[in-house]
């Protein structure tokens, strides 16, 4: 498994006002636009073909467009911006009281009208209702989107626990009825397989506080100066005592001094920890996983490799998926939620970051590689 950190991250800025699009093929009207409007950011456009244009190539919160424009007009632009992107704001300033034509345009799902000649209170009442609307649908559709995977992820929590409780439960049955005796010749064997799950139900119940403090409430990344290589070691040596009882070499080979990088110490230490956990699961007894890594000019680069059976290419693609668990032995037994490697891509993304899976039969494993710009 190769990780590569690539890039310097970005620390957090101040949001930057919304961008308005002024579309009306008078521009007396779009500077009187710009004026009223000047605590956002403005551009214009004098017809719905240059319109179209900036769409493609800027991000534009609302859209402020004339009904009657030559090239394209106002109606025609809403319906292909609405086609495009249906959650773009769009208020049409029409200087027609045409019944039809105000049908058309809600039909084509105006976020709103302004009649002219314009009313800059109006106009400017109408641009932040409309943008404080976007922002509470924004807010709903978080809301219910946490619930859902709240709900997705209880059934998986209630699943997951339900072997280990299971185990542990029938074995100290069977010891208060003394269906099992400590003298019997198997009790060490049972005694360690009750070890396993124990520390399998320890590490599930760490995982749960993970995901509650940091994903499920979704939380800004907390970015401080940290050494990126000093997080990669650490989490190594947590590592070791879990790969010596399986049997497995954890080697580190990491570049000595590293640049200090605005960093989320936590969410970083997650992701190495996610492919390092991955790279243990999937390697055999007496195997290998190598954590190497350098600082290049202008990158960071973790590298883990493993001697594992690596990843078939028709699932290599999913592994990045949101509870999809790979089971070379059809078991159904997979242990883990399945939320690794999903979370491990996204973190290192949110630090401007990409991570990638590398499983070509040449590795002989599979080789994770995870980079940050510097």
């Amino acid at each position: 498994m190769r990780i590569e950190l690539l890039g310097q991250p970005k620390l957090l800025q101040e949001p930057e006002s919304p961008t308005i699009l002024v579309v009306d093929d008078e521009s007396v009207i779009r500077d009187l636009c710009a004026r009223a409007l000047n605590d956002y950011r403005i551009l214009q456009a004098e017809n719905g073909q240059v319109a179209q244009d900036l769409l493609y190539r800027e991000p534009i919160d609302l859209v402020l467009v004339d009904v009657m424009m030559p090239v394209m007009n106002g109606l025609d632009l809403l319906k292909q911006i609405k086609e495009r992107n249906p959650d773009q704001l769009v208020i049409v300033m029409t200087g027609y009281a045409d019944k039809e034509i105000i049908l058309r345009a809600l039909k084509a799902h105006a976020d709103d009208f302004i009649q002219k000649p314009l009313n800059l209170l109006q106009l400017k009442s109408a641009v932040n209702k409309a943008l404080e609307k976007r922002l509470l649908r924004q807010e709903l559709q978080q809301l219910k989107r946490l619930d859902r995977l709240k709900s997705e992820f209880l059934g998986l929590i209630s699943h997951k626990l339900r072997t280990p409780t299971t185990v542990l439960s029938l074995f100290f049955q069977n010891l208060a009825s003394g269906a099992v005796t400590t003298d019997a010749p198997d009790f060490p064997d049972a005694v360690k397989a009750l070890r396993e799950e124990a520390n399998y139900l320890a590490n599930l119940i760490q995982d749960l506080l993970t995901y509650s403090d940091v994903i499920l409430q979704e939380q800004q990344p907390n970015l401080e100066p940290a050494d990126l290589r000093e997080i990669a070691l650490t989490v190594l040596a947590e590592k070791r005592l879990a790969a010596s009882e399986m049997g497995i070499s954890l080697i580190s080979s990491l570049q000595e001094n590293w640049p200090r990088l605005a960093l989320d110490r936590r969410r970083i230490a997650f992701a190495i920890s996610a492919l390092l956990d991955n790279a243990i699961k999937f390697t055999p007894r007496h195997g290998q996983v190598v954590l190497a890594g350098e600082s290049r000019d202008n990158q960071l680069q973790l590298v883990i490799r493993d001697t594992g059976i690596g990843i078939p290419a028709d699932e290599l693609t999913r592994v990045f998926d949101k509870f999809y668990q790979i089971d070379p032995t059809n078991t159904g037994q997979i242990r883990g939620f399945g939320l690794g490697l999903f979370y491990a891509r996204q973190f290192v993304q949110d630090h401007g970051g990409s991570l990638t899976l590398d499983a070509s039969p040449r590795l002989g494993g599979l080789r994770a590689t995870l980079m940050v710009p510097r």
